[in-house]
């Protein structure tokens, strides 16, 4: 059996496919941490008409199956003159219809008095947000971006329907390194591989563990 770190650099699993694996998550895990406490924020502090029918709009999405709408993702992404680059990746996750509802329900935990108190101290909206809202919610948001990490460090399908070799990440390089050999799957090569890939988020969830938990433990639905 070949050494399995030469067996890495011939199939360049590592590299550029890390590179763009951390651009793409990186940068809607960067998109997300604005767009998600924003629109709940919106859906908790303001009033406006059809506020529920909108939220509840936005949930729907999280029944829509993500292979339906491969299509229609891909065609607007040519025609924005994206294809086979690192943002096309991103930008359909730069929203989360399940980030707003996990945020939404920790901003409801928060103190209405606390909220009182400062517009009493005259805190514009944004003030509210930053220093009102997000201090006691900051195991929820963390716990959505280890999620949100997790799942799009793992994408495979979307990545492959809108990237060439130029920006494909990791998962795309896992692929094609099982199939460099010519004599089927070697399994420990691809086990051992696996881990490599893995690890990072291995490591994020023994750091941030603590704030994951808690966030689920106080974050229920109302």
């Amino acid at each position: 059996m070949p050494p399995f770190f030469p067996r890495i650099e011939d199939g360049r699993l590592t590299g550029s496919y890390y590179q763009n694996t951390l651009q793409y998550v990186l940068t809607t895990l960067g998109v997300q941490l604005i767009t998600i406490p924003l629109a709940a924020f919106a859906f908790v502090h303001f009033e406006f008409p059809g506020k529920k029918i909108l939220f509840y709009l936005i949930l729907s999405q999280m029944m829509i199956p993500t292979a339906s709408l491969l299509v229609p993702n891909f065609v607007t992404i040519r025609e924005m003159g994206l294809y086979d680059t690192t943002l096309a990746i991103a930008i359909p996750y730069f929203g989360s219809a399940f980030g707003t509802f996990l945020m939404r329900q920790a901003f409801l935990e928060v103190p209405r008095e606390l909220v009182e108190a400062g517009q009493i101290d005259g805190c514009r909206w944004y003030h509210l947000l930053w220093h009102v809202y997000l201090p006691p919610s900051r195991p929820t948001l963390i716990a959505f971006g280890l999620v949100s990490v997790s799942f799009h460090w793992n994408s495979l399908l979307w990545p492959l329907v809108v990237t060439s070799d130029n920006a494909r990440p990791l998962t795309m390089g896992l692929l094609r390194f099982t199939q460099l050999t010519d004599i089927g799957a070697q399994w420990s090569l691809i086990m051992a591989a696996t881990l490599i890939i893995v690890a990072p988020l291995l490591l994020i969830f023994l750091v941030f563990q603590r704030q994951f938990i808690q966030s689920f433990m106080h974050s229920g639905i109302k």
